[in-house]
Parts: C-alpha cells; sequence; structure tokens
C-alpha cells in the first residue's frame, strides 16, 4: 500500500496556482498547491489540478511538471471575479470537473481540496465518485474575524466552514493552532486533523551572498529590513513601519516592502501618508510585487525579515527567508513557533506592537556581521521541511485516509 501510485484531484477553484503571486487571491496558497503538486509528482504520483478560467487567454491545460496538470474550467465569467461570487458558480465547476474526468476516461483515488470554497465542490465530487475528500482551509473565517483587522468575513463562509470542518472525511492543518481553531470555532472532530505543515522550494530559496545580493539591488551599506507580502491591514505594515523610528541603530536602515496591493489601493496610500508622517519616507521603499526566482536575492540582501501579522494560518515567509539565510523576527501566528528557533534563528513576539517589533529588530540588527558559515547554519535549521519531505508526509496521510474510506463498515 505504502508505494501505490495515487491518482489525485487537487481543487483550486477561486485562486489560479500560477497567477501572479502577490495579487488579491494569489499568495502562499498558490505557492503550496504547485510546490505540493510538483514533488508527488516526482514520487510518482499523479496530480490534476482544477481550477476556474480567470483570463479568456488561459488555454485549458497546462503541464507543471512530471505527471502534474493544470486544468482550467469554465465557471462564470472568464475573468478575475471576487472570491465570493465564486460561490454562485460552484455547482457550474462541480459538473465540468466531472464533465471533464468523463471525456478523458479518468478515475481519482483521492481529492484534496484548497479553501473552503473548494471543499465545497470537495464534498460533491466525494459522493459522485466514492472517492475520499482531504481538505485544507488555510485560513479560518472565524479566526480572522476575531483578529478585528480589515473586513469581516461572511456569514455564508463561517457557516460553510463550520458544516464542512464537521462533516468532511478529512482535514490537513499546517499547524496545532489551526487544528485548534477548526476544534473551537466550528466543533471538528480532533480525531480527523492532521497536522503537516507548509514545505520551501530549497533550491530555489538559498544564500546568494549579503554584500553581492546588497550591491545588485543597489541596496549600499545600510542594514536591510524586509517585508514580503500582500499588502492589506492584516498583515500589520503599519505597525512595523512605526517600529522604524524606534530602532536603536535608526541611522543607516531601509525597510524594503515587497507585495501587491490587497483589495485596494486604500493601504498602500495608508502606509506611504504614514511614512510621511513619521518622517522617514527616505528609510522605506515600496517595490510593489516582485517574481518568485527575484526573491531569494531580496532575502539574502535582508539582515532580518519581518512578519508582523495579526493572523496567517501558516507564513511561508519565515521558511523562505531562513532558508535565504535570513533571521526572522514574527508574531506569534501561524508556524512561526515551530519554525524559529528563538534567539538563535530570530524571535518571537506576542503581539505586532512597535516597540515589541523594534526591540527584537535591534536584537538582530546589532548581531556581528553575519557571514555565509552563519547563514547556512541557519538555513540547516529548516531542511527538514523540503518539498519533498512533506509530499512524503501528505502522500501517507491520502493512503491512510483510502484505506480507512475503503474498509468495510463493521455492523
Amino acid at each position: 500500500m505504502a508505494d501505490q501510485q495515487l491518482k489525485i484531484a487537487m481543487l483550486s477553484v477561486h485562486s489560479c496556482p500560477v497567477g501572479t503571486l502577490g495579487t488579491r487571491d494569489t499568495g502562499g496558497m498558490s505557492v503550496y498547491i504547485t510546490e505540493l503538486a510538483s514533488a508527488l509528482g516526482r514520487l510518482g504520483h499523479l496530480v490534476d489540478i482544477y481550477t476556474r478560467v480567470h483570463d479568456p487567454r488561459d488555454r485549458q491545460i497546462y503541464a507543471l511538471g512530471r505527471d502534474v496538470q493544470l486544468i482550467h474550467l469554465k465557471a462564470g465569467e472568464n475573468e478575475q471575479i471576487h472570491k465570493l461570487a465564486v460561490y454562485t458558480h460552484l455547482p457550474d465547476f462541480s459538473c465540468g470537473i466531472e464533465a471533464f474526468r468523463k471525456e478523458n476516461n479518468l478515475q481519482y483515488d483521492i481529492v484534496f481540496s484548497h479553501y473552503w470554497l473548494s471543499a465545497w465542490v470537495g464534498e460533491y465530487l466525494q459522493q459522485w465518485w466514492h472517492t475520499p475528500h482531504v481538505t485544507m482551509f488555510h485560513t479560518l473565517g472565524a479566526v480572522k474575524n476575531i483578529t478585528g483587522i480589515g473586513e469581516d468575513e461572511p456569514e455564508l463562509r463561517i457557516e460553510t466552514e463550520k458544516e464542512l470542518a464537521r462533516n468532511c472525511f478529512h482535514i490537513i492543518a499546517p499547524t496545532e493552532k489551526e487544528k485548534e481553531g477548526l476544534v473551537i470555532h466550528y466543533g471538528a472532530p480532533s480525531e480527523k486533523i492532521s497536522i503537516v505543515p507548509c514545505g520551501v522550494n530549497l533550491e530555489l530559496f538559498k544564500p546568494t551572498g549579503k554584500e553581492k545580493a546588497k550591491r545588485e539591488l543597489g541596496l549600499g551599506d545600510d542594514k536591510v529590513i524586509l517585508f514580503v507580502g500582500r499588502i492589506e491591514p492584516v498583515k500589520g505594515i503599519e505597525q512595523l513601519v512605526q517600529a522604524i523610528p524606534l530602532l536603536q541603530s535608526a541611522k543607516n536602515i531601509k525597510l524594503v516592502i515587497i507585495g501587491g496591493e490587497g483589495n485596494s489601493p486604500y493601504e498602500m496610500k495608508q502606509l506611504r501618508r504614514l511614512c510621511g508622517e513619521l518622517d522617514i519616507e527616505d528609510k522605506v521603499a515600496f517595490y510593489g510585487l516582485v517574481k518568485q526566482d527575484r526573491l531569494p536575492g531580496f532575502y539574502s540582501a535582508a539582515d532580518v525579515c519581518v512578519i508582523s501579522s495579526y493572523y496567517e494560518s501558516f507564513g511561508l515567509v519565515a521558511l523562505e527567508s531562513l532558508a535565504c539565510g535570513t533571521p526572522v523576527v514574527a508574531t506569534d501566528v501561524g508556524g512561526s513557533r515551530s519554525v524559529i528557533r528563538e534567539g538563535e534563528t530570530g524571535y518571537v513576539v506576542a503581539d505586532n506592537e512597535p516597540h515589541h517589533l523594534a526591540e527584537k529588530i535591534d536584537l538582530l540588527l546589532s548581531r556581528r556581521s553575519p557571514d555565509i558559515n552563519s547563514a547556512l547554519a541557519i538555513r540547516a535549521s529548516v531542511s527538514k521541511y523540503s518539498w519533498d519531505n512533506i509530499a512524503e508526509t501528505i502522500a501517507r496521510e491520502f493512503q491512510t485516509a483510502l484505506a480507512s474510506f475503503m474498509a468495510p463498515v463493521p455492523h
């Protein structure tokens, strides 16, 4: 059973996994899906990822690697629409998958859905195909609402997630925190939730030499503080900006902010206005969207990477930064505590109060200039999070789910 080749249908209805990273609905989940699918393909499994057409120029099928393909299906308008509007098109999307499956004579062992909209579809496919549906929520609406930051998630999402959490066959959660959220807020049975962390592409994210990276990016001799993520309230970027004037080493520093605007340009305007009010415009650089393959240069150039979020499901940025040998200061969200070695590869702060962030950033900036050996030591701390390792664990979870699903019900 352990070596059985699996045929996996992955679902990512609202977000195209190969869309532009850092835009409104394309972030860590898209990285997760493409990297995990590719790693499962390398292990010899077959993976079909289903998403809706987001652009009239989308081809129906894209090969993403060995035994991995991305399939676009029409559901609603052939354009990007608000993710809540996708809900009304879920029956069409479900029927589209079934039609494609029949046309191409496909059979699947596992349905693996991502986010609540996809999980809704997964429940129907489980019934139609008599195949176990495993889901991963990536973020939880109820937990997001508790932060009180940004727009409230609608009741439709909360109620649907609650029903899915209680009734779906199996759930993968990336952290113990996420598992607790599912149990406490949605009444999910604890025994049907497995914890499998996210991974990092160690081939892409690796140290490239700090001085060289700074030179190539034109960052001179400044100490570089890096933020990577969508520009939206839940990321706590305002808190990070407010921490800059509080730094002891506030003279030769540069805060580099990488990310696309979230739901509106308003947040970016607010941040620029705040920089003006604090008189630190010369210390903050907004780089906008940066392609994934250019990120290692930024991580390598940085002296510290900061995750100032109010909420993260996992927080891939921490893994990417550490893989590039750069220490991290992060709020106590997602996988921060399990990924960061306190005082060694960074610090976890209780919250994103500016003085808390500033205190720990200062501690890292005051360390002697790191060399390639210290960068490699930091990188070594996350070597177990390679996507191949994570894919092996996920495949075992699928095998277990499949065996359990197929087991005869005792009378």
